[in-house]
């Protein structure tokens, strides 16, 4: 998620199992009855504390992770969304740290390769340039929201 009026993004981190601080973006699971895009909306707003609004979508990504002996595959579904209220929180149980951090840095501060992509996806739907610097973002866009079928 991006504030685009100074140009940074709010980026959520959690610990990983052998205690490090992973950055990454807002993501969460499909609840009954929702749609991709409002499971976005819901789980930036209960992640970061933001409120925003769906722009357009941005890719997904499919990985696959192990928990407890079992291999599960996820797809994520991503969307660039418009922040149109709410203050930066790291409230949600399930995150550790929330951060603005600015546009130019976000490929040093995520931990993963497929987010790194996607966030430059969505910098350059924006006419964003390669540094993330742009006087065409709208008033203070959000983007990297995910979500995960149920």
């Amino acid at each position: 998620m991006v504030n685009g009026s100074e140009q940074r993004a709010a980026i959520i981190g959690r610990l990983d199992r052998k205690g490090r601080l992973l950055w990454s973006l807002p993501k969460g699971h499909i609840e009954a009855g929702e749609t991709p895009e409002q499971t976005a909306v819901r789980e930036v707003a209960e992640e970061t504390g933001i409120i925003g609004r769906v722009v357009h979508p941005i890719g997904t990504i499919d990985y696959w992770f192990v928990a407890g002996n079992r291999r599960i595959h996820k797809t994520v579904h991503h969307f660039l969304l418009d922040a149109v209220g709410g203050e930066l929180s790291d409230e949600d149980v399930e995150v550790t740290e929330v951060a603005w951090v600015p546009l130019g840095e976000l490929d040093e501060v995520l931990a993963y390769a497929d987010e790194r992509r996607l966030v430059r996806r969505a910098l350059s739907m924006r006419g964003d340039g390669a540094d993330g610097a742009s006087d065409r973002l709208g008033a203070r866009p959000v983007r990297g929201s995910g979500t995960e079928p149920g």
